[in-house]
């Protein structure tokens, strides 16, 4: 047990270090300056009377995949009080909006960071009597500040990559302490079940994925018609959630299809917002004109001339889902893993992919038993593969409706978390 031991000794000495980083994190627009204490475990919020259930999700895919949850846990319950906490500040945009629409109850705090004064701080002054950690983000004093305390601990829509698998085997002794702190693991599917039990957990179950029980992906009606009517007709399709190397391919796959489609239009989306001037200046070198680059963080729409769209904001992936009916999924033609192509599919979008999709592989390997994506192998490929579903509407019809109904079949995963949540969900503090 010597690596935890490690963990706990380097984290407790690396208080200095970590407000450094939270303050330079700060300054790039990736904390909340006004929030920075949260991340200490402070707040200045108090706790409510009664019963408080924890959630954390640790950004944006797995705060979208548990707010429909809470909502129905608020509408089976009104006495209950729910804290959700997230690690990123798209995350906090995500749920201040859930807040503002239909969950006013819904306490907000950002995660403090793995240190074990800050944990217990947290801890002291929520008191949580229950706490559901969505998917795998496992931080070790925290868990085990959360045992010591008696607070029982759920894994909801649990997963484990390969990459991450490959990780806690070779520290294999620290992942069954930690593991055996869980009073209940709900796998998303057999693959992470048989891993975790592999590591030592004992009380899995596979529930679904909760990313797959969701409602789609939302788009503000306004920015929807303004972006539609500025397509005019054009041929469009995206690349949604790139990696770094990726933008630099699909310029190319765009001038390779761009010959047959001279009014193509390329939309990308990546992963990170905050590389947009990099993704910028890497296309403008490689356009032979200005106008041929548009940028959304300006304020700018497609217009005539615009061949490459950079939709380099946060927080509007469901507008361009809902704009472009062909969609190639990111971080799966460098070896990333890929992104979770769910959003898309529910949104009845033609999916496209490349090789590395590790990250989600049951997921695309369901999809491909639906016939609901097609995988293609390098920047040829996906250049031929988008030409035929442009050329031929009724396999790009075909395919979205595969991938949708891929969807529909995985309906249920909800009910039956929030079913298991209720034996949890009893007493409460005062």
């Amino acid at each position: 047990m010597w690596a935890l031991r490690l963990y706990q000794l380097i984290s407790l000495i690396a208080g200095p270090f970590l407000l450094l980083s939270l303050a330079a994190r700060a300054r790039r627009g990736r904390e909340n300056p006004a929030r920075l204490a949260e991340r200490r475990g402070l707040t200045r919020a108090k706790r409510p009377k009664g019963q408080l259930i924890w959630f954390h999700a640790a950004s944006v895919g797995e705060t979208n995949s548990i707010l429909p949850l809470i909502a129905d846990m608020f509408a089976a319950n009104d006495d209950i009080n729910i804290l959700l906490t997230t690690g990123t500040v798209t995350s906090a945009e995500r749920v201040a909006a859930a807040q503002n629409s239909h969950m006013p109850k819904l306490i907000h705090q950002f995660v403090p960071l793995d240190r074990r004064p800050w944990a217990e701080r947290f801890l002291d002054h929520w008191r949580p009597d229950m706490a559901g950690w969505i998917e795998s983000e496992i931080w070790p004093n925290m868990v085990l500040a959360c045992a010591q305390r008696n607070i029982p601990l759920v894994m909801i829509n649990g997963r484990l990559s390969d990459k991450s698998f490959a990780r806690w085997q070779k520290i294999a002794p620290v992942a069954r302490k930690l593991l055996s702190c869980f009073s209940l693991i709900m796998a998303q599917d057999q693959t992470t079940a048989k891993r975790l039990r592999a590591l030592g957990a004992e009380a899995v179950e596979v529930f679904g994925n909760l990313k797959l029980d969701t409602p789609p992906l939302a788009a503000d009606e306004a920015a929807l018609s303004a972006l539609t009517q500025a397509f005019a007709g054009r041929p469009v399709w995206l690349a949604a959630s790139t990696h770094d190397g990726e933008e630099a391919i699909m310029l190319d796959v765009h001038k390779r299809v761009q010959t047959d489609f001279p009014d193509l239009l390329t939309i990308i989306v990546p992963r990170h917002a905050n590389r947009g001037d990099v993704i910028a200046a890497q296309l403008a070198r490689r356009l032979p004109d200005a106008s041929h680059l548009a940028r959304r963080s300006h304020q700018h729409l497609p217009r005539p001339q615009t061949q490459i769209y950079l939709a380099d904001t946060m927080g509007e992936l469901g507008l361009f889902y809902h704009a472009a009916n062909i969609v190639f999924i990111g971080g799966t033609l460098v070896p990333h893993g890929g992104q979770n192509p769910i959003e898309a599919a529910a949104l009845g979008c033609a999916i496209l992919h490349g090789p590395h999709i590790h990250n989600f592989t049951e997921i695309f390997a369901s999809l491909h038993h639906m016939q609901g994506a097609l995988k293609i192998k390098d920047s040829a490929a996906l250049s031929s593969q988008l030409y035929e579903l442009l050329q031929e509407p009724r396999q790009q019809k075909a395919l979205s409706q595969q991938a949708l109904a891929f969807v529909k079949t995985q309906i249920g995963a909800r009910r039956q978390v929030l079913e298991a949540l209720q034996p949890y969900c009893g007493g409460g503090h005062g």
